[in-house]
């Protein structure tokens, strides 16, 4: 899989969610960057692998045609980018379906999981959410992103210079790169085979962020599996939608710092 690179140290993969590549999950480098800048130790050192999932960005589909699929192809791409060594993995929406099967399959050697605004029932319908709501209009933001307004104003609660910014930065490029017949494929074979709640507790730091205005995931039914997460921090986020890291960024990045801390405290 196409991949970006940054920092050394202990290996985290950060997935993207669909329709996307690699880039929209690259807003949260600002907490291992602030780290940085404040020295703080627990935030520094470590190496963060940016993929782009099989049907987005750079690359292709290969025989991929489900979610487990793209489950098996994280998991070799972290055979071959990581090893044996422990990792942490964090995964955004449909990332943090796959995300949530790779902590389960590798516990024993996974550090960490972190979950943002992620998938946690499949099927659309099904799932528990919010009416569509848009807690701040701004014309000019929407003017912004020009002939993408359409997909900005269908997901952005908080319409404003910086959300429009990231969307045009982070998250319009790789919808145009997004393969359509992959994500056709994908979609028809979307609901993991096993769900990873099935089986027992994951017992290692967890942060799960939702947005209380995501009309697209919702926050229900991630709340309703914290029992299975016994060191979850969980936070639903008012003024978010399902970018919640677009929305109400300050606030993830202290929240994603804080989980990477919670990592570093674990006994040797």
């Amino acid at each position: 899989m196409n991949f970006v690179e940054h920092g050394s140290g202990t290996p985290i993969v950060l997935l993207h969610g669909f329709d996307a590549d690699h880039r929209l999950v690259l807003p949260l480098e600002s907490a291992f960057t602030a780290g940085a800048a404040r020295e703080d130790v627990a935030t520094t050192g470590w190496r963060r692998l940016y993929p782009d999932l099989p049907g987005f960005g750079s690359t292709p589909i290969g025989d991929a045609a489900s979610t487990d699929d793209v489950v098996e192809r994280v998991l070799a791409f972290v055979d071959e980018q990581i090893g044996d060594v422990s990792f942490a993995i964090l995964g955004d929406s449909f990332g943090g379906m796959v995300a949530r099967a790779v902590a389960h399959r590798r516990r024993e050697q996974v550090l960490g999981l972190g979950l943002l605004a992620a998938v946690f029932v499949a099927d659309s319908d099904a799932r528990k959410t919010p009416e569509q709501t848009v807690l701040r209009r701004d014309d000019d933001a929407v003017a912004q992103v020009g002939d993408k307004a359409d997909d900005y104003t269908a997901v952005a609660v908080v319409q404003s210079d910086d959300t429009a910014r990231h969307f045009l930065e982070f998250a319009a490029p790789g919808a145009e790169l997004a393969d359509k017949d992959a994500m056709k494929k994908l979609t028809e074979n979307y609901e993991l085979g096993e769900q990873p709640e099935d089986e027992a507790p994951f017992e290692k730091p967890t942060l799960i962020l939702t947005g209380r205005q995501d009309h697209l995931v919702g926050f229900g039914d991630a709340l309703r599996h914290l029992e299975h997460y016994p060191r979850a921090t969980f936070a639903t986020l008012d003024g978010a939608g399902h970018n919640v890291h677009f929305e109400r960024s300050d606030l993830v990045s202290a929240l994603v710092a804080d989980w990477l801390t919670r990592m570093r405290d674990l006994p040797a």
